[in-house]
This record gives structure tokens, sequence and C-alpha cells, in this order.
């Protein structure tokens, strides 16, 4: 098979897949295939509520279709998975997505496909746990009749700078050939380049260990705020003063959530588990950073014990609920662990996000934000996430939320030192 040849479907179309889809489509036909009919009505109108794409880009795709229909599939030589990988309450992998969208592609695939996985995984995920899937739906043979590649998503949800052709993408593919064909394919939309791993364990293993890195880091600098509040020292300003060294890491505190540094390490633990290794150090950075939601409840409560504001029946305005500032997703976002230990205070929490969508928030976590806070209503105001909204707002408006004596928490470093009364 030629690069002509490949004819692309891809597979999923959240935040990952219709960026890309979206960039093939601009230079060959591609079938953009989802399983929500809402998702690809949604799409066919020109409109992406994940905000990745507009609608001008959707129009520049003019090669890229939308479908529900897997018989759609049937026509198309490659197929790229890109479905989410979470964990599940026990922060053991759910592969549940992954193997369902290896079901669907295995029922459609034919002599001399390939299936490109992006979806990040641990070492080995597609060759044990994906290629039987595909051999048993297709009734064909890994390596003889169908191929297949791995090339990790680098997408950065929000970020408008580092896009998916901007960023440098490692591909890798089952056999030498086959690598050099998932090579050049994606050096038609990679401005950035590409580079060429030499198996598909370690483009997975590179995956893993990105995201392994950042968490261990934002764990570390975790640690080191709890440190210095209890010495009474700004945890920033020893950051912006050790930041004066070229090699010093631009690191900060808080929350680690999302779709990939709050759950790509337990894919890696879970597979170093299984061979008989007990990673200490990447748990023991999951263990701090999952924590942080009720560290910051707990300074919130002393600071207002102190100034004898009554902790039970208090209202709280959480503002964010997005995982990181200026974008809608609410994947694993852990500021809903400050509203769980809030409630578990018997605290009134409202939620403000002009972000997020009320539906989303309510399906997937139960909670309602409000449209808009009520001036002087609140004991205490905690800025969760750094949306320009609240910036542009200013630290006085946001303090006419709150009650006389409130505590407003400045959790993101939104707004100069003096002018909260808390910071991580």
């Amino acid at each position: 098979m030629t690069l002509n040849d490949l004819k692309i479907a891809v597979v999923g179309l959240g935040y990952v897949g219709l960026p890309l889809a979206v960039e093939f489509g601009k230079k060959r036909p591609v079938v953009g295939f989802d399983i929500s009919e809402t998702r690809i009505a949604e799409l066919r109108s020109g409109r992406d509520h994940t905000l990745e794409t507009d609608s001008d880009a959707l129009k520049a795709a003019r090669f890229l279709s939308f479908t529900t229909a897997v018989d759609d599939l049937r026509g198309c030589t490659c197929f790229i998975v890109t479905v989410p990988t979470p964990i599940d309450e026990h922060k053991n992998p759910d592969l549940t997505p992954l193997l369902k969208a290896s079901e669907t592609v295995g029922k459609v695939l034919k002599r001399g496909d390939i299936v490109i996985y992006e979806s990040t995984v641990y070492p080995g995920c597609t060759e044990d746990d994906c290629v039987p899937v595909l051999e048993n739906f297709s009734g064909l043979k890994f390596n003889q009749d169908f191929f297949c590649g791995y090339s990790p998503e680098r997408i950065n949800p929000g970020d408008k700078e580092h896009r998916v052709t901007t960023i440098k993408k490692v591909t890798s593919g089952s056999t030498p050939e086959i690598a050099d064909l998932v090579d050049a394919l994606y050096n038609e939309i990679i401005s950035a380049g590409t580079h060429k791993a030499s198996s598909i364990k370690v483009a997975e293993a590179a995956k893993v260990i990105e995201n392994t890195q950042r968490d261990l880091n934002i764990a570390l600098i975790n640690e080191l705020a709890l440190i210095f509040n209890k010495m009474g020292i700004d945890t920033e300003a020893v950051l912006q003063a050790a930041g004066s060294k070229w090699n010093f890491l631009p690191f900060r505190p808080g929350l680690v959530g999302g779709h990939c540094i709050g759950v790509d390490p337990y894919y890696l633990t879970h597979k170093a588990q299984s061979i008989g290794y007990h990673p200490e150090i990447i748990l023991a950075g999951r263990r701090l950073n999952d924590s942080m939601g009720a560290y910051v409840v707990a300074q919130l409560v002393k600071a207002m014990t102190k100034r004898r504001l009554h902790v039970d029946g208090a209202r709280i305005l959480v503002m964010g609920l997005a995982f990181k500032e200026n974008c809608p997703d609410l994947r694993n976002t852990r500021v809903v662990d400050i509203v769980a230990e809030l409630e578990d205070y018997n605290c009134q929490v409202d939620v403000f996000d002009p972000w997020a969508s009320t539906q989303e928030a309510q399906h997937e976590y139960g909670i309602t934000p409000v449209n808009q806070p009520e001036p002087e209503a609140y004991d205490g105001i905690i800025l969760a996430v750094a949306h320009r909204q609240f910036g542009e707002m200013g630290v006085e408006a946001i303090r006419k939320f709150g009650r006389p004596g409130h505590v407003l928490y400045d959790l993101k470093y939104l707004f100069p030192a003096h002018a909260s009364d808390l910071r991580l």
C-alpha cells in the first residue's frame, strides 16, 4: 500500500479526533466517525462545542464527512482511533472505549488495512489488548493481513498556539515499512515534523511518561507549597525567585486534573504492577496531587474559623469548574474534590464557570453551575480556575460577591498576593 492508497477514517471525534480529522480533511478524503448522533449533528451544522475548531476550520476541511454508520467505514483503508482512555473509580485503566472502537474497526477491516491508535495507553496495549480484538472481529492475521501503528495524541485543550499541526508528532508502525508509511502520512499535516520511534511499545511508553513527568513535577511543587505555607512563606514569591535561574522549571502548585496528567500515570503504574514492580515515586506523586482539594478546603475552613465565620451552613462560591483555564473541558476536573469536601462540612456551594456546559456539569458531576453569583452572599470565595473573565472582572468586583469579613482564596495566583486572603 502506498500513501496515495490511504483512505482515512478517524474513529472518535472529541478533543483529539476532530482537530486531526479537520487537518487531514483539508488534503484528502476523511470519514469522521463517532457513536454520538448528537455530536455528528453538531459537526454537520458547523459547530464544535469543545471549541477546538471553529466553523471556518470545519468549512476548510472540504474532504471531511461525518457519520455514525459503521457501514460508511467500509471504503476506508486507514483507521485512526482517537477515543478516550479513562480510569475507573479504583484508579485502574478503563479500556472499554478503546476495545469497543477496536471491535467497530475489526468489523470493517480488510486485507492490507492499517489501524493507528492515538489514545494514551500503557506500553504493550496496542499489540496485547487491541490487536486480538481486531483479529477476532475481522478474521484476519496481524502483520500478515493487516497492520498497526501508534502515534500518541499531543493535544492541549484550549491552547490556540500549540495546535495539532505545530506540535512534533511521535509515530511508529508494526513493521519497518508500515512505520515509514505512518510517518509519511502524519508528515502531510504536521508542520513541526515527526519523530519515528523504533517500535510501537517505545511510542506508547514515550507518551505515558510525558504526563507522568509533569505530574511528578507538579507534585513536588505542591509539596513545597505545603511546607512553605506552614512556614508562613509565600510560595509564588519563592518560585519567582528560584525561576531567576535559567534552568529552573516553571511549574506551579494546584489541582491536577484533566484527561492526561491526572490519568496517564495510572496506566503506567498499572502495567508496572502487572509485571511485579511497585512504582513508589509515581504513586506518591499521584496521592499528593489527589489530596490537594481536601488541603485547599482545610485552609479555607481554618481561615474562616479564625474570623469567627460559621463553617456549618456557610455559603461558598467556587469560581471555575473546568480542569484548566479558558476551555470548557470538564474531564477529570479536580475542582469537584473541593466542592465535595465543602459539602462534607455542610457548606452551601455555588459553582460559577462561564466556560462550562451546564448540561455536562449536571450529567458528569451532579453540579448545576449558577449563571451569575449573588452579590454580598458568600462567606468564602475560591478562585479555582484562572479563566480570563475572572482576571478581567478584577479582584474588587469579585470581592463584592462576598459578605463582610469573607475569605478570598486565590488558588491560581490570578491576582497579587496582597489582594487575596489565602494563596496556595
